[in-house]
């Protein structure tokens, strides 16, 4: 959800990539739902996991809970961003949950200086 919330509030004007520690089989349907009622389509996105590649090439790393499985690089600026996993949630849950994620990522698109649509 943050990946798409990033992408619909950025446009071209900055580059994110999304992973995870344990990444699942794939993307939570009432993610998809939320995303999708607020017109934001994420269906094209599937999980992945970190790869170091993508930590080094970072601005910034936003971590959600993954403790000591979290990729590290010295020199990166970090966020940990403790939300409720949408994970066996019903949609109410996971629209919470979604605004909050998008609440962040604008937060984090103004201190970057990038322009929201």
């Amino acid at each position: 959800m943050a990946l798409g919330w990033f992408n619909h509030l950025s446009g071209d004007r900055a580059v994110a990539w999304s992973g995870g520690s344990e990444p699942g089989n794939e993307v939570n349907p009432a993610a998809i739902a939320a995303m999708a009622e607020i017109g934001i389509d994420i269906t094209g996105e599937y999980p992945k996991p970190w790869t170091n590649e993508i930590v080094e090439a970072a601005d910034v790393v936003i971590t959600m809970g993954c403790g000591d499985a979290c990729p590290l690089s010295p020199g990166k600026r970090y966020e940990d961003w403790e939300l409720e996993d949408p994970a066996g949630q019903d949609i109410a849950a996971v629209r919470a949950i979604r605004d909050e994620i998008g609440t962040r990522v604008r937060a984090l698109l103004e201190s970057l200086g990038v322009a929201t649509m």
